[in-house]
C-alpha cells in the first residue's frame, strides 16, 4: 500500500514538473500579447495628441504623466508595506554601474521615440513603419556581436518570416523618392534604438523589477525631453480636456500598462524573441483602425497577418524564444 501511495506520488510531481513550465509559458506569452496590445493604441493616441502638441512635446507629456502615475502608485505600496512583514525586507541598493545602465536605457528608449514622431514628419507613415520594424534584425545582431548571445537557426529563419510578413503589411503604401530620406534614416535609426533598448531593459531586469525600471526611464526621458521641447515646440501642454485626456491614456495604457509588461516579460524571454513578438504592433493597429476607422484591409494584408503570426510561432519553438546562453558559458 505504501509502495503505490509512493507511485502516485511520483506521478503527480512528474505531472505537475511537466505542466508548470508550460503553463507559466502560456501566462508569459498571454501577458506579452497584452503588452502589444497596449502598445498598439500609441500610434492612435499620437494621432489624436498631435492636434495640439508636436512629436517631442507629446512624448514629454507621456514621459512626466507616466511618471506620476508610477510615483504615486510606490507611494501607496510604500504606505501600505509600512506595517507588515514586507516592510523589513532590504530596501535596493543602486551602484554606480546601476546608474548608468538606467541612463542610458532612458536615452535609447527616448531616442527611440523621438526619432520615429520625428520620421512620421519626414517621411510617410508607411515609410517609417517598415524601416521601424527591422528592430528584430537589430536585436540579434548587436546581441551577437557585442553580448556574446547566440540563436538556432530555426529561430534565425522563424525572425526573417516574421519581419518579411511585417513588411508586406505596408507594402503598398512604401513610397521610393529621394524626399524621404531623411524621415527613412531617421526610422531606421529608431530601430537601432529600439533594439539597444531591450538588451539594455533585459540586463536590468536580472536586478530590478519591471515598474522600477519603467519609473526612472520615464522621469529621466521626461528630464531628457523637456529641453528639446523647448528648444524645438511652441506649445508645452495640451490646451483642451480632449489633448488632456488622450496624454493620460498614452501615459496609463502605452507606458505604464505596455512597457511594464513588455519589461516584465524579458526576465522569461530573450529580448531577440520579444522583438520579433512586437512585429504584432503593425498587425493589431491595422486591425483597430480597420475597425475603428473602417480602413481596408486587402487579401495581401491578412496573407502578411498570417506569415508574421507563423514567423513568430517558428520562433518561439526554438530554443531562441528563451532566455539566450552567452557563448562559451
Amino acid at each position: 500500500m505504501t509502495i503505490e501511495l509512493n507511485l502516485s506520488q511520483q506521478h503527480i510531481e512528474r505531472t505537475s514538473s511537466a505542466i508548470a513550465p508550460r503553463l507559466e509559458g502560456s501566462i508569459g506569452l498571454l501577458s506579452l500579447f497584452l503588452a502589444i496590445l497596449a502598445l498598439s493604441f500609441a500610434a492612435i493616441f499620437i494621432r489624436f495628441s498631435e492636434l495640439e502638441l508636436g512629436p517631442v512635446a507629446t512624448i514629454f507629456n507621456r514621459f512626466w504623466v507616466a511618471a506620476l502615475i508610477l510615483g504615486l502608485g510606490n507611494l501607496l505600496k510604500t504606505l501600505s508595506e509600512r506595517h507588515s512583514h514586507d516592510s523589513l525586507l532590504q530596501k535596493q541598493h543602486y551602484t554606480v554601474s546601476d546608474l548608468v545602465l538606467l541612463l542610458v536605457m532612458s536615452c535609447f528608449f527616448s531616442g527611440t521615440l523621438i526619432a520615429w514622431a520625428w520620421s512620421l514628419t519626414q517621411t510617410s507613415v508607411a515609410n517609417s513603419n517598415l524601416l521601424h520594424n527591422v528592430t528584430p534584425l537589430f536585436t540579434t545582431l548587436i546581441g551577437w556581436l557585442f553580448l556574446n548571445q547566440c540563436f538556432e537557426g530555426k529561430f534565425l529563419v522563424g525572425m526573417v518570416i516574421a519581419i518579411s510578413g511585417s513588411l508586406l503589411i505596408g507594402l503598398g503604401d512604401l513610397q521610393v523618392a529621394s524626399d524621404n530620406f531623411t524621415g527613412d534614416s531617421l526610422a531606421l535609426l529608431s530601430a537601432v534604438f529600439s533594439a539597444a533598448n531591450l538588451l539594455t531593459v533585459e540586463k536590468l531586469r536580472a536586478k530590478f523589477s519591471a515598474t522600477t525600471i519603467l519609473f526612472w526611464c520615464s522621469c529621466l526621458g521626461a528630464l531628457l525631453t523637456f529641453p528639446i521641447v523647448l528648444l524645438k515646440e511652441d506649445v508645452l501642454f495640451p490646451y483642451s480636456w480632449a489633448g488632456w485626456l488622450t496624454i493620460i491614456a498614452q501615459a496609463l495604457i502605452c507606458q505604464v500598462l505596455g512597457q511594464s509588461l513588455q519589461a516584465y516579460n524579458l526576465k522569461g524571454f530573450s529580448s531577440g524573441f520579444v522583438a520579433v513578438f512586437l512585429l504584432l504592433d503593425p498587425v493589431i493597429t491595422a486591425i483597430l483602425a480597420w475597425i475603428i476607422f473602417s480602413e481596408q484591409l486587402s487579401p495581401l494584408n491578412w496573407l502578411a497577418f498570417s506569415v508574421v503570426l507563423a514567423g513568430i510561432y517558428l520562433a518561439k519553438s526554438s530554443q531562441g524564444g528563451d532566455k539566450i546562453t552567452p557563448l562559451g558559458s
